[in-house]
């Protein structure tokens, strides 16, 4: 049964291949494809594979429903006090539909992020009490100490979005991008925290080595209906990728390809032999939003900063 339930996995996926190889791209008046709008880039799917999927790279249909089912009993209302609670309906939970994928990691192909280099910093951060630790700080989420708003982390310091990279990885909330275009230049603004990347199109060489930018120094090309974008010059103040490492030296390649008229397929590879052994790829499908997105106001109201 398992068996039939992974090929009818597997099927499907296929036909979602097929179905996105007939769909005709729409395009902007100077005839590129079109991948204006907003997106959303939600996902269910653990960016690394769990243990118990072992090497498949797809669930069985039943394994989806078990997953699915315990995403969903993790949002159910608790009955706690207030006190250290969360307020759950901002939290985003993306359906599965046909991604039966068993990690968003496509390469190294078992799902995992690669063996670091020894002596690669390692700052977890989150939610609970302050880590050990010294400066910088690069996690995007909790602190060190309480000392100065450089003991924090830098997406409570309202510098950098701890889900909008780059690369862009599925977060609590917030997981949306809006893209415009015109005929040399890409924008791609983030909602989490309200941050336009300018692609230029033109070939432009990249700014010199010596200047280093939080979320780097981006170029953009077409190949064929799939919108390349490259990016390096990142400063040594955000990690490589997940906890790990300076991003430094992180090359960073990703592509924007219009699979449907609700689907842009988002893949993206991270190069960076300072902090891994290896690459990593990931594919997160982004799905199209129908409404606006707001500002992202994040320092009103951040009273535990100012």
């Amino acid at each position: 049964m398992k068996l039939k339930l992974l090929i009818s996995a597997v099927a499907l996926a296929a036909f979602g291949a097929a179905s996105a190889a007939d769909y005709e791209v729409p395009r902007t008046q100077w005839d590129q494809p079109d991948l204006q709008g907003v997106w959303n880039f939600a996902s269910n799917i653990p960016m690394t594979r769990p243990a118990l999927f072992g090497d498949n790279e797809y669930m069985t249909q039943e394994q989806a429903d078990m997953l699915a089912s315990y995403v969903e009993k993790q949002y159910e209302a608790l009955n706690n006090d207030g006190v250290g609670g969360y307020n759950t309906f901002w939290v985003e939970q993306a359906g599965r539909g046909d991604n039966l994928r068993t990690s968003l990691i496509t390469y190294p192909t078992n799902g995992q992020v690669p063996e670091r280099v020894e002596g690669v910093v390692v700052q977890t951060g989150g939610l609970g009490p302050d880590i050990e630790g010294e400066r910088p700080v690069r996690l995007v989420v909790g602190g060190i100490s309480k000392d100065s708003y450089e003991d924090r982390g830098i997406s409570e310091r309202c510098i950098v979005g701890f889900n909008s990279g780059p690369p862009f990885t599925p977060s609590m909330y917030n997981n949306n991008i809006q893209i415009v275009q015109n005929s040399d230049t890409v924008v791609i603004m983030t909602e989490m925290i309200h941050d336009a990347r300018i692609v230029p199109l033109n070939k432009e060489a990249h700014i010199d080595d010596d200047i280093r930018l939080w979320t780097g120094d981006s170029r953009g090309y077409w190949e064929g209906d799939t919108l390349v974008v490259e990016t390096r010059n990142f400063n040594d103040l955000t990690q490589s990728f997940s906890v790990f490492g300076s991003a430094k030296d992180k090359f960073l390649t990703e592509r924007f390809t219009r699979i449907d008229e609700f689907t842009v397929d988002y893949e993206f590879t991270v190069d960076d032999p300072s902090t891994f052994k290896d690459k990593i790829t990931a594919r997160v499908p982004m799905s199209k939003v129908s409404g606006q997105m707001y500002e992202y106001a994040c320092h009103e109201g951040n009273y535990g900063m100012t």
